[in-house]
């Protein structure tokens, strides 16, 4: 089985609360390294992204552990790779300062790689791909019935002066979640995409009127929320969190719990096993500082025939 990944590569800066600073590859690292550990070798992970000719070469290097990663539709271009510095508090508020945003990824990089059986897109720095050629890959692929996945991420922020980013509503919101088969946002997300700032259950049932079959919300140390509609009816599937031993560093955490559920969703079509699969891997990430430890997540490897559930 083939998926595509799309989404921008960061170089992060991890400020911990107490001082000490945690650097390396972030953005879509954290969804292709998440994938490349949980799909069995007869599988193929094309991701699709830019990075800076001066991290080309290194980065490269580090994907070559990966023999499930295909790196054809990695590219260079000139000037430096996106970076992102994130600041944590005590309190677990987090703030985030980005330079270099990367160029909105060509569709003519991605055309070629829309013959997957599954598509993940994850809005890393939120300029990822524009909203035309996302509509464009959702045109490609609709005969094909493939299933196309968004962390929306942030298509939420905006950015300061200073680089720094806010959360603000989208007003073409609901053009971004049509006619997927999922979408995904933690719990900040949520609460301000929608202009009229809509509750959980009212945002859920409008982005599934879309054509949209599944809305995860994320909650951190909480777990998660899975809304789907079953037969015109809106349901609810509260996932607990897993407690997580020693000091927890929630960076990443979103981007593998979406790459977990398209691994496991493409091996069992099965959503609601898929979350709690989700769910469990991005627990596990939330006990690793940075990407450093990643690839312990391959503890977690998935056969050709994912199981029906996760205990």
């Amino acid at each position: 089985m083939k998926i595509t990944l799309i989404g921008h590569l960061c170089l992060d800066v991890i400020h911990h609360p107490d001082g000490s600073t945690t650097q390396g590859y972030g953005g879509i690292f954290f969804s292709l390294a998440t994938l490349a550990n949980l799909l069995p070798a007869g599988d193929t992970i094309t991701p699709v992204f830019g990075v800076g000719k001066d991290d080309y070469d290194a980065l490269i290097e580090r994907l070559a552990a990966y023999p499930n990663v295909s790196t054809d539709a990695i590219y260079r271009f000139p000037g430096p790779t996106n970076q992102v510095h994130l600041f944590y508090e005590n309190d677990g508020e987090r703030v985030e300062r980005s330079e270099h945003i990367s160029e909105p990824i060509p569709l003519k990089k991605i055309r070629p790689h829309c013959d997957a059986d599954m598509i993940l897109v994850n809005m890393i720095s939120g300029f990822d791909i524009t909203l035309e050629t996302l509509d464009e890959i959702r045109m490609i692929v609709r005969d094909r019935q493939v299933p196309i996945y968004i962390d929306i991420h942030s298509v939420t922020l905006g950015i300061k002066e200073d680089f720094t980013r806010f959360h603000r509503p989208v007003e073409v919101w609901r053009r971004w979640l049509f006619m997927i088969h999922a979408a995904q946002m933690n719990e900040e997300e949520a609460a301000v995409l929608s202009p009229g700032k809509l509750d959980e259950a009212t945002l859920a049932k409008h982005t599934l009127a879309l054509n949209t079959k599944v809305l995860h919300i994320t909650r951190g140390e909480r777990g998660c929320t899975t809304f789907v509609d079953e037969h015109k009816h809106l349901h609810r599937y509260d996932i607990g969190g897993i407690k997580v031993e020693g000091a927890v560093d929630p960076t990443g955490c979103g981007d593998v719990f979406a790459a977990a559920y398209c691994a496991h969703y493409m091996k069992s079509n099965d959503i609601f096993s898929s979350a709690q699969f989700a769910n469990r891997a991005a627990a596990m990430k939330a006990g690793m500082p940075g990407s450093e430890h990643i690839d312990a997540l391959a503890s977690l490897r998935l056969g050709a025939k994912a199981e029906e559930s996760i205990a």
